[in-house]
């Protein structure tokens, strides 16, 4: 089969290696479509982990065999599947942070190599823990370029879920990027009042079309007073940070009012720092926190939310790439333009 390969000095080549065979309770799925994510791009760009890996993990397909004792799924079915599956039974999973569950960190879908997501390729082995949990079946209709957001929309409500956004407060989502604009589309979902911002013209003309009262260029304008304007005069209640831009943090405390909660989510790196005024946090008595990865227990909602087209996040999508373009649509993704948005690879379209 074709699968891209990262072999080290931020490189990614397209390679012919063996398709994965299969063992007990394991499946294999012919992928359609895969997200290209951040999360992956920082793995890449940073040399973040040791070659070789197959990256990708927003993944949706059809399953095209299964190993001994699988009765759930037959080949023809298609899914999605999450690659991070929680034991359930540890301390951290008591406390619902699955993300910290030694399990949890395990990844359970490979194309070959150090198990990664394995997305970037024609077929990827999902293991036996996440065939019993993390698989969701896609309905027929739905698109899997429209299906394989699931994963990233699980992350983003669980981020929304975390911050415990009430009704008559402003939220304030820094960044409309694809991640920033499933936020937006959430928070409208859910009814709260929201602000957005993105240096890009078009990405402020797109998020406004989500349901925020404002877009602004976060250079342009106090975000202070214009979150004020909105709340008689605090400032945001809650601020969701979707871009790692130097200085975003920063930005947001700046913006939100006292007792406020913070909530980074972009900041995924080791080598990213930010800076902020201890009096800020503790006096202002905000709260800073983070969200990383999906939840479990959202998998069937954030499935639902998708497939139903209660969120509309087939109108990010702005390119369908084959896999032998995957350089192309990381240099974009890395460095987007004012019409690039999310990037959707399809392993099994061949260029002509």
């Amino acid at each position: 089969m074709r699968a891209a390969v990262y072999r080290g000095n931020s490189a990614i080549a397209v390679e012919h290696i063996p398709t994965p065979e299969l063992g007990p309770g394991e499946i294999l799925v012919a992928v359609e479509s895969c997200g290209i994510c951040h999360t992956d791009l920082k793995k890449v760009e940073y040399n973040l982990l040791p070659p070789p890996r197959i990256y990708g993990h927003e993944t949706a397909g059809v399953v095209a065999a299964v190993g001994e004792g699988v009765t759930k799924y037959a080949p023809g079915d298609r899914v999605i599947a999450f690659h991070h599956i929680p034991c359930k039974q540890c301390f951290y999973c008591e406390q619902r942070l699955y993300a910290q569950c030694a399990t949890y960190k395990k990844v359970g879908i490979t194309a070959g190599f150090e198990p990664a997501g394995g997305g970037f390729s024609q077929y990827i082995r999902v293991m036996d823990w996440i065939v019993r949990d993390g698989v969701e079946k896609i309905p027929e209709g739905v698109p899997f370029d429209t299906a394989c957001f699931v994963e990233p929309v699980n992350t983003c409500l669980k981020a929304v879920e975390m911050a415990a956004v009430k009704a008559g407060e402003l939220a304030l989502v820094l960044g409309q990027g694809p991640i920033g604009m499933i936020f937006t589309m959430l928070l409208k979902h859910k009814g709260i009042r929201t602000l957005t911002t993105d240096a890009m013209e078009s990405r402020r003309a797109l998020s406004l079309q989500f349901g925020p009262e404002a877009s602004y260029h976060p250079l342009k304008v106090d975000l202070f007073q214009e979150a004020a304007r909105h709340t008689g005069g605090r400032g945001a209640d809650v601020v969701f940070v979707c871009a790692s831009a130097p200085g975003i943090v920063e930005q947001a405390v700046r913006a939100s009012r006292p007792g406020s909660r913070i909530l980074l989510f972009a900041q995924t790196s080791h080598k990213e720092r930010i800076e902020v005024s201890g009096a800020d946090i503790c006096v202002g008595e905000r709260t800073l926190f983070g969200a990383y990865s999906a939840d479990v227990d959202l998998q069937a909602e954030s499935a639902r939310l998708v497939f139903s087209g209660d969120l509309p996040v087939d109108r990010l999508i702005s390119h369908r790439l084959p896999l032998e373009e995957i350089g192309n649509g990381i240099g974009l993704a890395l460095h987007p333009d004012d019409k690039s948005l999310k990037i959707i690879v399809q392993p099994q379209r061949t260029t002509k």
